[in-house]
């Protein structure tokens, strides 16, 4: 089994890698791909096409169990805000093997109410134009 943690929300969800359905949200089996197949709203301007930056995360641990950074990846993340070691795209780093993985969703990231989504610093919280 695989096991992913968003931070700072603290929310773990549990896998099989080989078994995860794959929804066309950027790579198969895709960090991306996992916390929306698990209900996690990670933002993904672009849908999962490594043409934003949007779905940057920074792993925190568990490197071993992601694919390696390819260059397009690379070549994104040049221009990613808040650039770490560590820092990957979630619509590219794929899981390729069970283990434990922690992500970290940068701050300037953990906004989601432009979308009309959740927001992990306000919960459910409604922008005042759609009250």
């Amino acid at each position: 089994m695989a096991k992913v943690t968003f931070l700072p929300a603290n929310v773990s969800y549990e896998f099989d890698v080989d078994k995860l359905p794959y929804q066309n949200h950027g790579q198969p089996g895709s960090c991306l791909d996992v916390a929306l197949n698990a209900g996690f709203e990670l933002e993904h301007a672009c849908g999962g096409n490594c043409a934003c930056t949007t779905c940057h995360v920074v792993v925190k641990s568990g490197a071993e169990c992601l694919s390696e950074l390819e260059d397009d990846e690379a070549d994104r993340l040049d221009g990613a805000a808040d650039l770490q070691l560590g820092s990957r795209l979630g619509c590219q780093a794929r899981f390729v093997k069970n283990g434990e993985v922690v992500l970290e969703i940068p701050s300037w990231n953990r906004n989601y109410i432009s979308e009309g989504g959740k927001s992990l610093n306000l919960g459910d919280a409604i922008p005042a134009a759609k009250k």
